[in-house]
């Protein structure tokens, strides 16, 4: 693995790199002192919202686990990483025999990731567990994000979950617990993560050699909502012209507002936009949450019902389209569409 990887945002850093983390110490100080006592589950669910720093929390614990295999002699909180280590070189590389990091794949023929984490995939888990370690290390699967196991994928890591081989230890990461299997969730122990307060935020982007415009730093910790990858987004992919079409096509009416809403429907299915497109369709929800809570404070619960289904729904219409690789054009015309009869 590198910091080059498939998927990774401009500005980012792999959290196998990552030699810092802000905002997290309770959770760190959890996992050092239950690993330390010997008594500390073979599943941790980590959980919170995307973009937080739950990969590199868990590749810091597996750090920590595999240079101190004796759990009664490791330190009771995590130290930041040593990147000239051996332990850390193998993360690092991607050559460590005792760790197994499970993503969606990148589809062969096409080039993309794949939407979901396939059970050939899960797979790799059973053979890695299936080979002897040649240290007696503990073996280590790192499940990120866990929502995005299909049925079979999720079906295959319960059974494993049910059956832990010995000094097996999994770290599955969940931006949306709620998608999980009950059973898998029942039998992890699970450790919460809340967004970053704007302290820790402001720590991580310096850490990663970000400089906010002192004028707009309020703006972005704002609309980041304490998630570093939404304010990558905002900072290196345009996410405040986003926001700003979106609020114009929006404000307009009439072919003024037509023509709004189609330029902003070109720069969100161009070419290298996935991002872009996912950062607007967040952005998107967020709003029409917040519409429906707004609605429903004011006693109109109609409306918030509408909204909040309309919210809900376009998870859904998102999957059909790319199943059946719709125009995303015309998808985003389609949203607008439909938003403006709510």
């Amino acid at each position: 693995m590198t910091d080059e990887r498939y998927g990774l945002l401009d500005g980012a850093i792999a959290p196998e790199l990552n030699t810092r983390l802000f905002g997290h110490e309770a959770a760190e100080d959890f996992l050092a002192q239950a690993y330390r006592s010997g008594k500390g589950h073979h599943a941790i669910l980590v959980e919170g919202p995307e973009g937080i720093g739950k990969a590199t929390l868990a590749f810091r614990f597996a750090n920590h686990v595999l240079s101190h295999p004796d759990p009664l002699s490791a330190p009771d909180h995590l130290q930041d990483p040593d990147p000239k280590s051996l332990v850390s070189r193998q993360l690092a590389s991607g050559a460590s025999h005792n760790l197994l990091y499970l993503t969606r794949p990148v589809d062969e023929k096409s080039g993309k990731v794949k939407s979901a984490i396939t059970i050939d995939e899960v797979r790799k888990a059973g053979y890695f567990f299936g080979t002897t370690s040649g240290t007696g290390n503990w073996r280590i699967v790192i499940i990120d994000p866990a929502d995005d196991l299909n049925r079979n994928a999720a079906n295959a890591i319960l059974k494993l979950l049910e059956e832990p081989p010995k000094r097996a230890m999994f770290l599955v990461l969940s931006h949306a617990p709620g998608r999980l299997l009950p059973t898998i969730r029942s039998r992890c122990q699970t450790l919460r993560l809340t967004a970053l307060d704007d302290a820790a935020m402001s720590q991580t982007l310096a850490h990663l050699g970000l400089r906010m415009d002192p004028e707009k730093a309020a703006d972005l910790l704002k609309i980041s909502g304490g998630s570093v990858s939404q304010a990558l987004k905002v900072l290196n992919y345009g996410g405040l012209d986003i926001i700003a079409a979106f609020e114009e096509a929006l404000r307009e009416k009439g072919p003024a507002a037509r023509k709004a809403t189609h330029r902003l429907a070109d720069v969100l299915s161009g070419k290298d936009s996935d991002v872009a497109f996912g950062f607007f369709m967040d952005h998107l929800g967020g709003h029409l949450m917040e519409r429906a809570r707004l609605a429903a404070h004011a006693g109109a619960l109609d409306e918030a019902d509408r909204l909040a289904r309309f919210s809900s729904g376009i998870a859904e219409r998102l999957t059909i389209s790319s199943a059946y690789n719709l125009d995303r054009k015309q998808t985003i015309l389609d949203l607008f569409t439909d938003l403006a009869e709510l």
